[in-house]
């Protein structure tokens, strides 16, 4: 359990890694420098958060074990009132947090938990389900909806936020992380907890399908867009088809989804073998003590590193290879603070403060 446990930290570590790497790079423009750099860090975005995601509800269901396993009403009504708890908490420190970091997302990792709260004690089965359907829920709201009402995609700009009708377009539908689709990644990650990954074949099983859906995912759609690119008949611009047909985060449509939540599984499995493989190797030991941390730099990512790139001016149009150097000089600052810090504590200074909080 210790080393099923240190896996799933060890996977955290490499999401905020991944997170920290695309982050700063849209918060510096970096869309100069080296071909190759950029397209290294494109292969980032969409996947580092929707493992941090996948991750949380892998989480949720460890944390709601007991009161689910008890099937008493009581035991249940205890574990919704925790992750409802947790949810308004992160929905607070989110908003605050969104006037200085716009692609926040903590504030739609609430009302994830607020929905986890309603469904977790349903059984596994009937998650998946529940994460397919608000899959296809995405391309149909797309029907009725205006996705890009709001945006200005020149500066990954949101205008109207801050209105009541804004507010709930964005959350729910059209923002960095909608409720809808990206709430299917948590109630995934919560199936994906009630797994015995312990077992060699469930994990072998698992890591098969997983990285078979991937790459058949990526590689259908990648030749998908090729052939409607190549025929006018089909009365699509380039932009259109990318638009519709890509497995990008913007927008993201069931293709992505699956694309990225297969791909969360794959990282997650050989985090798990990682972690068991070379259990005592100090980097492994780093790793693990960095991902026990992620809600501290998470905020500390943007606070401590992007503020002082701004206040020495280097914030702003800078090249993907400075980007990707700010990214790297983080990412070592986050392993030795985790080191140091559970040295002398048993958690880290934001997670102490929202399990006080909202325990």
């Amino acid at each position: 359990m210790k080393q099923r446990i240190t896996g799933f930290d060890i996977a955290r570590a490499f999401a905020i890694f991944g997170m920290v790497i695309v982050n700063f790079k849209i918060a510096m423009n970096a869309e100069t420098g080296s071909e190759l750099l950029l397209g290294f860090t494109s292969l980032f975005e969409g996947r580092a958060s929707a493992l941090f995601v996948v991750l949380a509800g892998v989480g949720v269901t460890f944390l709601t074990k007991k009161f689910r396993e008890s099937q008493d009403r009581v035991s249940i009504i205890n574990g919704r009132n925790i992750l409802a708890k947790r949810g308004l908490l992160l929905i607070v420190i989110g908003l605050a947090y969104t006037p200085i970091w716009e692609a926040d997302i903590l504030h739609f990792y609430g009302f994830y938990f607020l929905i986890a709260a309603v469904v977790f004690s349903i059984k596994d089965r009937s998650l998946l389900v529940a994460s397919a359907l608000i899959v296809v829920l995405f391309p149909i709201l797309m029907i009725f909806f205006d996705y890009e009402k709001g945006w200005d995609w020149g500066t990954l700009t949101y205008h109207g936020f801050w209105t009541i009708d804004g507010m709930i377009r964005h959350i729910i539908f059209n923002g960095f992380h909608p409720v809808i689709p990206w709430c299917a990644f948590l109630i995934f990650g919560m199936w994906l907890g009630r797994q015995d990954l312990s077992e060699t074949t469930v994990r072998k099983k698992l890591l098969a399908w997983c990285l078979g859906i991937w790459a058949i995912t990526e590689l259908a759609f990648f030749a998908l867009r090729a052939i409607l690119s190549k025929g006018k008949e089909f009365g699509l611009s380039a932009e259109e088809i990318e638009f519709l047909f890509s497995t990008s985060i913007i927008p993201p449509m069931p293709q992505y989804v699956i694309a990225a939540g297969s791909l969360a599984v794959v990282i997650i499995i050989f985090c798990l073998y990682l972690s068991e493989r070379f259990a005592e190797s100090k980097l492994t030991t780093w790793l693990y003590k960095t991902g026990q941390l992620s809600l501290t730099l998470y905020v500390a990512h943007v606070i401590v590193g992007m503020g002082i790139l701004e206040s020495v001016g280097r914030l702003d149009n800078q090249t993907i290879n400075f980007s990707l150097f700010s990214s790297f000089v983080f990412c070592v600052f986050g392993i030795t603070f985790s080191v140091i810090w559970l040295k002398y504590f048993k958690v880290g200074p934001l997670e102490w403060i929202f399990r006080k909080v909202a325990s």
